[in-house]
Order: structure tokens, then C-alpha cells, then sequence
């Protein structure tokens, strides 16, 4: 009896162990990928990259650098963290204004596809942030949009000091008029902010409408996906110990991350775009989103598109489509 008691307690220690290196193993592989380091800090490359799938960045960014019209700026967060954003004023003094946000381990530079949209065909200002971790900004690891919500807050409060409140005549006049646009993760984080800018102390009523390219509904949707595609796993017991280890080392679990409870808290309008190809974060994911969220909203599903190029694919109609949704609440 006392050996079968004994075997019991080691074979459940042994058990619990092998949970912990399982869990600690998820956690790192989704939250501290190498890329972090080879991709999204390699600066130089990610130009490279831009430059070489949309060459019309090249002459464009040219131009901002020859006459010192791209800046960086930097920002502490809450916490303590120094952040990193570019940004770009539009030519003609306006308030309109776009902020930019990249995906999982891409950066500020990642997203300049999106700045031309804004600042070349559409005439806006423009800031794209390095989230957390990612670019220049300081941080050991992805916090998956969540707490990233709170530092694109800060940053939309920042550009409309850049953009608003430093260049107004009059008090009537002193904020921007703002868009929001993200992609994959970046639209996750999109999202997440959606659902505090009416509310409580995080209001900003310069925010205006909100662009989301590729969306997922949760973090723990998106790893639960993930944990199946890639290593043919259920989600427990492995991904409930990485969420539970997660609220222990930087707290918030996976399921809290979730942009589908944060979409229906917003009444601001929303274009939501998905390529119908995308299996990364999959399409299925953009009509539960869809639906909670409350009018105003549209729905842009990408014929052929896999993750997060839409963009890539179709310029022009996604042109069309973010000038036409966004200039019916900007204006």
C-alpha cells in the first residue's frame, strides 16, 4: 500500500514536471520566437524587404529622408518602457491622422505600405509604432496585442499631440481626427483598443473609425489553432499550463486577450478585411467579429488571400476600400 502511495506521488510529480517544461517550452516558442531577434530587429533588412516587394516605397521614403520628414520619436511607458514610433506629417497641414500598427515580430518599418497608403494616397499624417519587444522598442517578449493595447493608447494620444493639439489655433481645434489600422496581430491589438476608447479613463474622442486586416478573434483561439496545426495537439492539458504560466511571468493569460469581447464594447465604425486563403489566423475568425461588433461596421473578405496580404494582392481595391470606409468618418 505505502509503495503504491509512493509510486502515486512520483508518478503525479513526474507528471506535473513534465506539464511545467511543456508549458514553459509553448510559452517561449509563441512569446519569445527567435524572429524577435532575427527579423523584427534587423532594421536594415526590413527596408530591404519593403523595398523589394513594393518598390514604390523606395523613391517615396527618398523623398521623406532627403528633406528630414521622417522622425523618430520615443515615448516611457506605464511600466517604464521606453517605445519607439516613426512618423511622418502629411505635406499640407492637416488633422487627419493615421496610426499604424504592426504584426507578430514585424515592426514599424514592416508596415510602410500602409504609412504610403495614408500619408501619399490619402494625405494623412502618419505614426507606425514598434509594439513592445519588436523594431526599436525596448521588451524581451510578444505581448500578443493584450497589453499592447495600452501602448497603442499612449501612442494615439502622442500623435494627437504631434499632429493636433501642437500646430492648433484655438482650443476648439486642438484635437486630430484618427484612424487606427492594423494588421494580424496588429489588428488583434486594433481591436483590444477598440474597446477602451469610449470607456472609462482610456476615452479618446479624436478617435474616429478603426481598420482591421486579419484579425483573430483571442490569443487562445489563435494558439489553440496553432498547437493543432503544427504539433497535432489538443489544448489540454498544454495550453491551459502556458496560460496559467503566463499570468504568472507577465500578467495575462490567453483567454483574457480576447478581441472579440473587446469589439463589442465599441460603437466606433470598423472595416474588418480577411483574405478568404488565410490559414494562419483563419478566415473563419473574422465573422464571429463580424457580428458582435455593433454597427457601424463593414466587411471586405479578400478572394484569394492568404494571411495578412491583401494589401500585396490587390493595392488598388484595398486602397479603394480604406479610402472609401475612412473618409466617411474622417473628412
Amino acid at each position: 500500500m505505502k509503495k503504491t502511495i509512493k509510486y502515486s506521488i512520483l508518478g503525479l510529480a513526474a507528471l506535473c514536471t513534465l506539464l511545467l517544461c511543456g508549458g514553459y517550452y509553448m510559452l517561449g516558442y509563441a512569446l519569445k520566437p527567435e524572429e524577435l531577434a532575427t527579423r523584427s530587429r534587423d532594421i536594415a533588412s526590413s527596408y530591404e524587404l519593403m523595398y523589394e516587394h513594393y518598390p514604390e516605397l523606395q523613391p517615396w521614403m527618398d523623398s521623406l529622408m532627403t528633406v528630414g520628414a521622417l522622425k523618430d520619436f520615443y515615448i516611457e511607458n506605464d511600466r517604464g518602457e521606453t517605445l519607439h514610433a516613426l512618423y511622418v506629417a502629411a505635406a499640407l497641414p492637416t488633422d487627419k491622422t493615421a496610426v499604424i500598427v504592426h504584426g507578430y515580430t514585424d515592426n514599424a518599418v514592416r508596415m510602410l505600405m500602409i504609412g504610403y497608403l495614408y500619408s501619399k494616397e490619402m494625405g494623412f499624417n502618419i505614426l507606425l509604432p514598434d509594439l513592445y519587444g519588436h523594431g526599436m522598442s525596448e521588451g524581451t517578449h510578444v505581448q500578443m496585442g493584450w497589453k499592447d493595447r495600452l501602448d497603442v493608447l499612449q501612442w494615439t494620444e502622442t500623435a494627437d499631440e504631434l499632429f493636433g493639439r501642437s500646430h492648433a489655433d484655438s482650443i476648439s481645434s486642438r484635437s486630430t481626427k484618427m484612424v487606427v489600422h492594423g494588421i494580424s496581430m496588429g489588428a488583434a491589438t486594433t481591436m483590444m483598443v477598440s474597446g477602451e476608447v469610449e470607456h472609462g479613463q482610456y476615452q479618446q474622442p479624436f478617435i474616429k473609425c478603426f481598420v482591421e486586416d486579419c484579425g483573430y478573434t483571442s490569443v487562445w483561439d489563435e494558439f489553440r489553432g496553432e498547437l493543432k496545426e503544427q504539433f497535432g495537439l489538443p489544448p489540454f492539458p498544454l495550453l491551459h499550463t502556458a496560460s496559467w504560466l503566463s499570468r504568472q511571468e507577465y500578467g495575462w493569460d490567453f483567454r483574457e486577450a480576447s478581441a472579440l469581447e473587446q469589439v463589442k464594447k465599441c460603437t466606433l465604425p470598423m472595416l474588418f478585411i480577411h483574405g478568404d486563403a488565410d490559414t494562419f489566423v483563419p478566415t473563419w475568425m473574422v465573422y464571429p467579429l463580424y457580428e458582435a461588433k455593433p454597427e457601424p461596421k463593414e466587411l471586405w473578405i479578400v478572394p484569394g488571400a492568404t494571411h495578412a496580404m491583401s494589401y500585396k494582392d490587390y493595392p488598388q481595391e484595398y486602397t479603394e476600400h480604406v479610402k472609401k470606409f475612412v473618409g466617411k468618418y474622417i473628412h
